[in-house]
């Protein structure tokens, strides 16, 4: 019996999606502070094994991580960490703070075991996640900081480059991986980026941002990854894995939540957004193994779209991905989830 699907996420419900996301933050900010909530943390977590994976020069505790957009502000890695996540992806951040779209912009459809969210980058900006990301890195940790970078809604689409750079170049010495998110359907305009007119350049822009970044500041050049979306088609998806080859890109995040709307049962299925959960997971799927087929696997892949069970991991990595990334599955499943899986994949 899962007890949190049959007492806790009834309750969550009750309040309205964000307010209740709030509130989970708050808990595991107070968790990982206090010895008794690490206690609780583990408890609930269970056994964890360590299944490491080398990806992009890095070595990751297990496959599981949480994907971008959780954990805005890069407040509560630690105790993600703690119930089983082998790494976290913190922002997306801006170099400014910015509010985001008007509330509400986050819908459970339940019936789906999906949301809809049109949040459009919300957080209190980069310096306030440097912060956060200096505490965190101070402390001896096992798991993987990944922070994924955006830039502000009001930047042309010719100007991007230095609103990622100028995240880049604040989080450089926390981060152990780069995201740079090209993809959200909440920012307008935004995944016109992944198209060629704009993403050769700025993927040069990056490339080179990334070698100054490691000489000045004497660190290891991190890993850029690229996220991209669920609704490409397969040219647009082969325009993009020329340019990531030709600038040397460590790999890519696949993927961001979809536009598409089929064979949805909620009554929320018409709002605005981005929709993630069950219903993405075929098309996730579909996409990583073009991705792998097209690469013959040479190119790095996080899985991330559907994932709420040991067996959509499994099959995540069946078609290609080497790691894999969960969110809506945490809302729907609890925090024992991470364990589970983990568990399960041994």
């Amino acid at each position: 019996m899962n007890l949190y699907r049959q007492l806790f996420f009834p309750l969550l419900t009750r309040r309205e999606a964000e307010t209740a996301h709030q509130r989970a933050l708050t808990g595991l900010r107070w968790a990982q502070r206090s010895q008794v909530g690490r206690f609780l943390m583990r408890q609930i977590a269970g056994q964890i094994p360590y299944l490491p994976v080398e990806f992009a020069g890095l070595t990751f505790p297990n496959p599981l991580g949480m994907a971008a957009g959780f954990d805005k502000e890069a407040e509560v890695a630690l105790a993600l960490a703690l119930l089983g996540f082998g790494h976290v992806e913190v922002g997306t951040l801006t170099p400014r703070p910015q509010d985001g779209n008007p509330r509400p912009r986050i819908f459970r459809l339940k019936e789906d075991e999906a949301l809809i969210n049109r949040m459009g980058f919300p957080n209190q900006g980069m310096n306030a996640a440097v912060a956060h990301l200096a505490v965190l890195v101070r402390r001896p940790h096992h798991f993987v900081v990944g922070v994924s970078l955006g830039k502000q809604k009001e930047t042309p689409l010719a100007a991007a480059a230095a609103d990622y750079i100028a995240v880049m170049q604040a989080v450089y010495p926390y981060a152990d991986y780069l995201a740079v998110n090209i993809s959200s359907p909440n920012t307008p305009d935004l995944r016109q980026l992944q198209g060629g007119r704009y993403l050769h350049q700025l993927l040069a822009d990056l490339v080179e941002a990334n070698a100054a970044c490691a000489a000045q500041q004497q660190l290891a050049p991190r890993p850029l990854l690229v996220k991209i979306a669920p609704d490409l088609t397969l040219a647009e998806l082969d325009e993009i894995l020329t340019a990531v080859t030709d600038h040397a890109i460590a790999g890519l995040i696949a993927t961001n939540t979809t536009l598409a709307r089929d064979g949805l049962g909620s009554s929320y299925q018409h709002e605005s957004g981005g929709l993630s959960g069950r219903p993405l997971r075929q098309r996730s799927l579909e996409l990583v193994a073009a991705i792998h087929q097209r690469t013959a696997g040479q190119l790095p892949l996080i899985g991330v779209g559907g994932i709420a069970s040991a067996a959509d991991a499994q099959a995540m990595q069946a078609a290609g991905a080497r790691l894999v990334q969960l969110y809506t599955g945490f809302v729907y499943e609890g925090p024992a989830l991470p364990g589970r899986i983990l568990r399960s994949l041994v």
